[in-house]
């Protein structure tokens, strides 16, 4: 799909399913994620989920894998969720907690975005974020989500942001983030 500085982007495959539930079987890492802790059945069902999104709407969560050691490191990607009823476009990410604090969340993000809106022409992107998962906030804030609503998702209060085409292209940061590779 495409690459930053330290990371190749791509799709999800069935291949991906023990590293990723590696990922995604750690509370730590899915403290926040309304699916909890994913065993290997639920962490095949997401990519399957995965799989049937790209074919849908050519976007969706991507691997995110570690250029020097070829590790898969995480996901983030842009794909289809409800929101009050109205079908958004939601930024989501996750990465291995070995990988946090590091700015690989922030660089996947602004890839991600990148392809959001100058390939997939998307009009605006919401991300949705506990307000106590501060990690996750300054990530999304560090992307350009700036004002956000407070709103009930799933019985939880969250913050919900939203990125503008508009907004996006007013950014500088975006400038050297992603390199598209066709």
């Amino acid at each position: 799909m495409c690459e930053t500085e330290r990371l190749f982007i791509r799709t999800l495959s069935l291949d991906d399913v023990p590293e990723l539930t590696a990922i995604l079987s750690d509370p730590e890492v899915m403290k926040y994620s309304i699916r909890g802790v994913c065993d290997e059945a639920a962490t095949r069902r997401f990519i399957e989920w995965c799989l049937e999104i790209y074919a849908a709407h050519s976007i969706g969560p991507w691997a995110l894998v570690e250029k020097v050691s070829g590790k898969l490191v995480g996901f983030c990607g842009v794909s289809p969720e409800k929101v009050n009823g109205v079908e958004e476009s939601g930024l989501g990410y996750r990465l291995a907690k070995q990988y946090w604090s590091k700015g690989l969340a922030s660089e996947a993000v602004q890839a991600v975005l990148h392809e959001a809106f100058n390939q997939k022409q998307l009009s605006s992107v919401v991300v949705i974020i506990e307000p106590e998962n501060i990690g996750s906030l300054k990530v999304a804030e560090k992307a350009g989500f700036s004002t956000f609503d407070t709103i009930e998702f799933h019985g939880r209060l969250v913050r919900l942001y939203r990125l503008t085409s508009q907004q996006w292209s007013a950014l500088d940061t975006h400038e050297m983030k992603a390199t598209i590779a066709r």
